[in-house]
């Protein structure tokens, strides 16, 4: 009996011990990581960037008109619509106005009666200018009175009265006629410039006004950013000086602009100055888009790592940062501003770390990896 319950401890003892062998060599197995081979590695670096302030703004022509009515009428026809070219000078919408044709056909009658009336005059003042002459002869022989010479004499200079009356009404009748027809004229709306069609607020069969918008052209060419800058931040630019600018839905690299013109009045209730920068010419560039400035105010220390370390998940950014003993840990960041080809991490990165570079689509979190020479 004795010697049986020495025998089951050691039993026990051995059961056990075979276990814990059993468990150890599970768990070596289950920690083995898996080889990825032929990995490139980028490093982090802590670096003096530039500071820089946002100033949002939106993207303008340079030169732009809304064409609006200078007559009362009712819209005949539009030639355009919007994203047509234009040239300048071209009709782009006629305005029906009967009155105006009215007038215009009334002002050119009274140009042609007061031309026949002129005839008339002239052919009076004529004989009236030769008579006298006549009377004036016998004036100097004395054959004709006092009396009948004054009569003679007065007929003539109201016959050139007359004649210059008349011319005055001719004048002023030729000058209604060309105010009719430069009224006229208005019912044609034209492009002020060779430009692109951006707005287009009516249809035909609408009345048109004076002073109503009915097109919106901006002159082809170069685009700039409009952009408010506040009166603590004007002394940081200058006009001439280049300037970085991210248009965001073509492109998260900035391009440089350079400020053509700072309005030297501020907004009161901003307190800030409208600035003006010229951008170079990017494919996808229009008017209306959202843009932004980056104005410097100095330098600070940031980390940078290349962009094509960076890993996107759903919302959230990461990198897949290489251990001393080669194993690779996901890590998520906090992204700052894009310096080029490098990005600024506000979190999750330290100056000087191994990052995979270019990882794709792969899952490298807890493998080991190989590094390319």
């Amino acid at each position: 009996m004795k010697a049986l319950r020495l025998l089951v401890p050691s039993m026990a003892l051995l059961l056990i011990a075979g276990g814990l062998a059993s468990c150890h060599k599970k768990t070596e197995t289950a920690v083995a990581p898996e080889l990825v081979r032929d990995i490139h590695v980028v490093q982090s670096s802590a670096q003096k960037v530039p500071e820089t302030v946002e100033s949002v703004g939106t993207v303008q022509a340079t030169e732009s008109s809304t064409l609006s009515a200078q007559v009362m009428g009712i819209i005949g026809s539009i030639a355009v619509h919007e994203g047509d070219h234009v040239r300048a000078g071209q009709t782009l919408l006629i305005i029906s106005a009967a009155q105006l044709d009215a007038d215009t056909k009334r002002a050119h009658a009274a140009v042609v009666a007061a031309g026949q009336q002129i005839a008339a005059a002239e052919s009076d003042a004529t004989l009236a200018a030769s008579t006298l002459k006549r009377y004036e002869m016998l004036k100097a022989q004395k054959s004709v009175s006092p009396h009948e010479f004054d009569e003679v004499a007065s007929r003539a200079q109201a016959a050139a009265a007359r004649l210059a009356a008349i011319r005055s009404q001719e004048a002023e009748a030729k000058a209604a006629e060309a105010a009719a027809h430069t009224m006229q004229g208005y019912t044609r709306v034209r492009a002020p410039f060779d430009g692109i069609v951006t707005g287009r607020m009516v249809d035909p069969g609408a009345v048109a006004a004076p002073g109503v918008p009915l097109l919106k052209v901006e002159k082809a060419g170069p685009l700039r950013l409009e952009t408010s800058v506040d009166e603590s931040r004007l002394g940081l630019i200058k006009v001439g000086a280049a300037l970085p600018v991210v248009i965001d839905s073509i492109s998260i690299t900035p391009v440089q602009g350079k400020i053509s013109q700072i309005v030297p009045a501020a907004d009161p209730k901003s307190r800030s100055f409208l600035v003006k920068i010229a951008l170079p010419p990017m494919p996808g560039l229009h008017s209306g888009m959202f843009g932004h400035a980056l104005i410097a105010r100095g330098m600070r220390d940031a980390v940078l790592i290349p962009s094509s370390a960076i890993v996107t998940h759903g919302s959230m950014h990461g990198v897949y940062a290489v251990g001393p003993n080669q194993l690779v840990a996901l890590r998520y960041v906090t992204i700052g501003q894009r310096l080029g080809s490098k990005v600024e991490i506000l979190s999750g990165v330290s100056g000087g770390e191994s990052l995979v570079d270019s990882p794709g689509e792969r899952e490298l979190s807890g493998k080991r990896v190989e590094v390319r020479q």
